[in-house]
């Protein structure tokens, strides 16, 4: 790696930090409060998944060891010092701290491709690339709470809103899904899904369609990126 402290962002024409892998890198998710980020990397054994620290210009591996396959995709618990994983088959919950896992998550996919947590931290969402979305409610135990089966081919991205009551999947078949997702804190009410409209504005390439899109944090748009080579802004969803 070689990273360089910001001093000014003005300062600079190109990346201020490049990170170097052994192997090609699939995920990338920040921390919410910024300064932590994780990658993946499928195939680099047990550095799979690594943990960086902008401030400190560090990286670190979580695990000493590959464990329970290829890790797929990673994300950051927003309140509490855990990381998830997803490998094909489950997203295991780990303790950041204790060197623990806390929790396995048994999605029924046969290949997940994406995951997202809940601002409230109490909610997961995975997407597959067996054209589904499943919905953990993390108090309800370790299996889902809804499969959502909306897209004709493979989802690839999904995720919740920071803000609104959001939340969204991609897929290969070239549109977004948009859901209205209300948690209630009343832990008595299970969570409000409702579909609100499907985006149609990438063409499908070469068997690919939308491969990611990410919401805006404090507006209700989308961005969305294509294999068609277009990034699309949505407002107003």
């Amino acid at each position: 790696k070689n990273c360089d402290p910001i001093s000014a962002y003005g300062g600079y024409a190109g990346p201020v930090c490049a990170l170097r892998t052994d192997r090609d890198v699939s995920a990338v998710r920040f921390h919410r409060k910024g300064d932590y980020f994780v990658t993946v990397s499928p195939k680099a054994g047990p550095a799979a998944v690594l943990i960086h620290r902008l401030s400190r210009a560090s990286s670190q591996r979580p695990f000493s060891k590959a464990k329970g396959g290829e890790p797929q995709a990673a994300c950051f618990h927003p309140d509490k010092p855990f990381l998830l994983v997803a490998t094909q088959t489950h997203v295991k919950i780990y303790h950041l701290v204790r060197q623990t896992m806390v929790k396995r998550l048994m999605t029924g996919c046969r290949w997940v491709s994406s995951l997202d947590v809940h601002p409230t931290g109490d909610h997961v969402l995975v997407g597959s690339l067996d054209r589904r979305a499943v919905w953990f409610d993390l108090d309800l135990g370790s299996t889902p709470y809804k499969t959502l089966k909306y897209h004709e081919r493979a989802v690839r991205s999904v995720s919740y809103h920071r803000r609104y009551p959001l939340m969204a999947s991609s897929s290969d078949d070239g549109t977004i899904h948009v859901f209205h997702s209300t948690v209630y804190s009343d832990l008595m009410r299970n969570p409000l899904i409702v579909p609100v409209k499907v985006l149609r504005g990438h063409s499908v390439t070469d068997k690919l369609g939308v491969l990611a899109f990410a919401f805006h944090p404090s507006q209700p748009w989308l961005f969305s990126a294509g294999a068609d080579g277009k990034i699309l802004l949505w407002q107003d969803i």
